[in-house]
């Protein structure tokens, strides 16, 4: 499944309700992505809370695009990405 990462910007600061209200968004928003074949990974907020950048697996960028607007979420930008961890790299030999 492509790995994407969709920013998103919240001119007014992104919000989420702490607590069971908060359970209850998320698990919101995991339900009409799972309809649509759309998994949220995780997300990174930053430090103004007027971007997200959120970590998706997804048949294609329609179906995240579909999902968003589903789930009342702004989409600025979805770029297909591939994962590159440094700690399971391991150099070709040299000759």
């Amino acid at each position: 499944m492509p790995r994407y990462i969709v920013e998103r910007s919240f001119p007014e600061g992104f919000e989420l309700p702490y607590g069971q209200a908060g359970v209850d968004v998320c698990r919101g928003v995991v339900g009409v992505n799972e309809d649509l074949g759309v998994t949220w990974v995780h997300s990174y907020v930053r430090d103004d809370r007027r971007t997200t950048f959120c970590v998706y697996d997804a048949p294609n960028p329609e179906s995240i695009r579909r999902a968003a607007e589903r789930n009342g979420l702004p989409v600025d930008r979805i770029t297909r990405v591939t994962v590159l961890d440094p700690y399971f790299y391991t150099p070709s030999e040299t000759k």
